[in-house]
């Protein structure tokens, strides 16, 4: 049947992993960059997650899984080379309504983590439901080359114009207009062969009025530089 695609909100939310390898550490710098508060698990730990615990970024929950460690989480990582100490921990976890996944045991998981992209906000999941993950990576290598550094940039632009626009008070179809009208235009293209400047003039012929389309172009360009 497959999986229902969702982006979960992590920022300050508990999430633990069990497990001190590689994997672990993979799946502890990811959650890292959501915001999650992290505890870990595991008697041996990789040189990268003793550096995590030392600075503070994560936390040691203890050598050995109990099912107290389950207590007011998100979601956790079984990620140990033990296939049935996963499969336990993803019994317990459902049991108290914790997301779960289980690294390479796809029956043991109540979610999956699919190959991602990512050009400042804008994120691109793949996923083939666990069937073959190699299918996976190589579909999001193939997005890497098509979705540039540009992508970041024009994105980070709508944004602040997003609540420029909004702000004058037009018409939701008007706001349509401005928007699918940036969008569609040529400026991602010009972004991508280095003509900010070229790129800032199609936006000028674009924008209403009654902006101040000096300081929106003053924004683009302090973004470019960024």
């Amino acid at each position: 049947m497959g999986h229902y695609p969702l982006f979960l909100e992590m920022a300050d939310k508990a999430a633990l992993v069990v497990g001190g390898g590689a994997v672990a550490e993979r799946k502890v710098r990811s959650l890292l960059q959501y915001g999650a508060s992290i505890r870990i698990v595991s008697r041996d730990l990789t040189d990268g997650l003793k550096d995590l615990l030392e600075t503070g970024r994560i936390s040691f929950a203890g050598e050995t899984f109990v099912e107290n460690h389950l207590e007011g989480l998100t979601l956790v990582f079984a990620a140990t080379d033990d296939r049935q100490l996963n499969h336990e921990i993803s019994i317990k976890a459902r049991e108290r309504g914790v997301l779960v996944n289980a690294v390479d045991q796809p029956e043991d998981c109540t979610f999956i983590v699919p190959s991602i992209v990512r050009r400042g906000d804008l994120t691109i999941a793949v996923s083939t439901s666990g069937k073959s993950p190699a299918l996976a990576k190589r579909v999001r290598k193939q997005l890497e080359s098509q979705f540039g550094k540009e992508y970041a940039i024009f994105l980070d632009f709508l944004g602040r114009l997003r609540g420029r626009v909004i702000s004058l008070g037009l018409s939701s179809e008007e706001n349509s207009r401005i928007f699918n009208g940036v969008v569609n235009s040529d400026v991602l293209k010009l972004l991508a062969e280095n003509r900010p400047a070229e790129a800032a003039g199609v936006l000028a012929g674009i924008l209403p009025e009654d902006l101040v389309i000096e300081d929106i172009l003053s924004d683009f360009k302090n973004i470019w530089g960024e």
